[in-house]
């Protein structure tokens, strides 16, 4: 036979067949076809190099290094081909990356429950061996010279790509380079097979349960829903590591548990192996957007309403304490970071987190994480640890990503010193949480506990069919019942679930303190509250959203607020 009749039958897909992902299998050298394997020559310097088969000379002439076309789905049309699996009804579908990751949402007639379905470019048997051959070759090439440092790293990529093509001598149709593209981008650079999953707007969590389990999602219009993704043990492994790698962490069987930061912000909790959890390899991905939200937007979903971040704002610009709870899944973290855009420019901000989530476009600010034992016998850095070092640091403000140890009684002693705090908790309500403050381990005695000044309590809620984030109620520190010794509260917004709204109850301590620290009159107070008010409708319905246009426009009131006011029409021109 032939050696173009061959290639010309391995381009064939064989109908029924299923083909491994191409970062699934190894395929050894016996494995691959002649026409692709490669043949150890000596050269002249007595070095061995890899060199395609002569049998492919006659056929396949080299072609110079040539420039090749982006991908465009207008002009070269889908690359999936996608379908409907039997007992499977179409609910909705979406592109994740237009012609190359397509999204089915179905309802699996058979269980009666929702699924998610991927799909990306099929391949052929002749394309997935080619796959296979030039990812293990760039293995060897992908050696960055100084040149190559600072140049964008999917164009370096490619360019390896074409340069083993043209050592190989092989003239590719366009539609075959475009779906190389992709999975050399998807496995080099993304996220290998949850690359989609990573990308997908719509998804909050990932989870991986263990070895060929399907992966669960949590959609945010479907909820809890099951995938048509399954790994198998040596690839779950495989991906385990390199999450933990590009989180700049360590995961081994020794230490199989891992809490890290994925370079774009999602949290990740990893465990390797079957030590800790007995099906396999498990994971979890909590999804956060590289770009934090603004208050703004928080405004947009209906979390917050304008009066609302008016008192965060007001409260925050006067050194007031605040501690946001709620359960998982509240909005808790999104919440903190979203008001702590108020904060006042060059202000000093320490913040103290576990893992990292806080992101402020603040420059007077120390980010501080802590840090496990690096060594057998070595000393771990714990939330204490930094907590008690940012006390010396002489912090105006000090943001705690969670209190859920002995640091609760450093965070309210700060409290008491005339630090302002911000920071998060679980806890369902204000009576959960102070309970749980007064109790192990925390252990914060009551007479501490009245120095913090506000608790926003936030919940994950229904609205008809579809799930959304609410604050429940902002609650006061009031300070200590002489008569009886428990603390005082005072309600200053409720939700109100039937109408979607927050009522203001009409009376803030916090309003009123700083009235009395400010010197202001009534009419003072309530100017600052319908100025700032009026800056912030401004921004939403200008779609001033992005947190660094939004914190520039926050710092430049604080600096220079008529030449907001003056600009309330057209506040870009002020944001630069």
């Amino acid at each position: 036979m032939q050696v173009k009749d061959l290639i010309n039958k391995l381009s064939q897909s064989k109908p029924g067949q299923k083909k491994p992902e191409p970062e699934e299998s190894k395929l050894l050298e016996d494995d691959l076809h002649p026409a692709l394997k490669p043949e150890v020559v000596t050269t002249p310097e007595k070095k061995t190099r890899l060199k395609v088969p002569d049998v492919l000379a006659p056929l396949l002439q080299r072609k110079e290094k040539q420039a090749y076309e982006e991908y465009d789905v207008e002009k070269h049309g889908s690359l999936v081909d996608a379908h409907i699996p039997e007992w499977h009804e179409l609910l909705e579908q979406y592109w994740v990356e237009k012609g190359r990751s397509l999204i089915f949402i179905t309802l699996n007639r058979k269980t009666n429950q929702n699924e998610y379905l991927l799909f990306e470019p099929t391949l052929s048997d002749f394309e997935h061996e080619l796959l296979e051959r030039i990812h293990e070759d760039l293995r060897d090439v992908l050696i960055l010279s100084t040149d190559e440092l600072h140049k964008d790293r999917k164009n370096i990529l490619f360019d390896k790509m074409y340069v083993l093509l043209n050592e190989y001598g092989l003239t590719l149709e366009p539609t075959t380079l475009f779906k190389l593209q992709y999975y050399l981008l998807r496995n080099f650079i993304g996220w290998s097979r949850i690359d989609a999953l990573m990308k997908d707007p719509q998804l909050e969590d990932i989870s991986c349960d263990g070895n060929d389990i399907s992966l669960f999602l949590y959609h945010r219009k479907y909820r809890n829903i099951k995938t048509n993704i399954a790994f198998e043990s040596d690839v779950l492994n495989s991906l385990a590591i390199t999450l933990a790698q590009r989180s700049g962490k360590h995961i081994s069987t020794g230490s199989p548990m891992l809490d890290a930061t994925l370079p774009e912000g999602s949290r990740l909790n990893l465990s390797l192996g079957t030590e800790v959890t007995t099906r396999g390899t498990s994971f979890t991905i909590r999804k956060f957007r590289e770009e934090p939200y603004s208050p703004i937007e928080l405004l947009d979903y209906g979390t917050f309403n304008v009066d609302e971040l008016v008192y965060f704002w007001l409260a925050i610009e006067n050194n007031k304490s605040l501690l946001f709870i709620g359960g998982t899944a509240s909005g808790k973290t999104t919440s903190l970071n979203a008001v702590s855009m108020f904060i006042p420019p060059v202000a000093k901000v320490v913040s103290i987190e576990d893992t990292r989530e806080i992101t402020l476009y603040h420059e007077n600010w120390i980010a501080s994480v802590t840090r496990p034992a690096m060594t057998e016998g070595g000393s771990a850095i714990d939330m204490f640890d930094l907590l008690r070092a940012a006390m010396r640091q002489r912090p105006e403000f000090i943001i705690v990503g969670e209190v859920r140890g002995v640091e609760a009684q450093t965070l309210f002693q700060a409290m008491n010193t005339g630090h302002t705090t911000f920071s998060t908790m679980h806890a369902g309500s204000v009576d959960a949480a102070i309970h749980r403050l007064e109790s192990e381990p925390l252990n914060v005695p009551r007479n501490m506990v009245q120095a913090l000044n506000i608790i926003s309590v936030q919940a994950l809620i229904y609205r008809g069919t579809e799930r959304v984030r609410r604050m429940q109620e902002i609650v006061e520190i009031a300070g200590l019942d002489p008569s009886t010794g428990n603390l005082r509260v005072n309600n200053v917004f409720v939700y109100d679930p039937v109408h979607d709204r927050f009522d203001y109850t009409g009376r803030s301590q916090v309003y009123a303190e700083i009235t009395e620290r400010r010197g202001w009159s009534r009419d003072q107070i309530e100017s600052e509250i319908r100025i700032r008010k009026q800056v912030l409708e401004a921004m939403q319905k200008q779609g001033i959203y992005d947190y660094i246009t939004v914190a520039s426009l926050f710092h430049l009131f604080h600096i220079d607020r008529q030449k907001v006011l003056d600009n309330l029409s057209d506040l870009r021109k002020v944001s630069q």
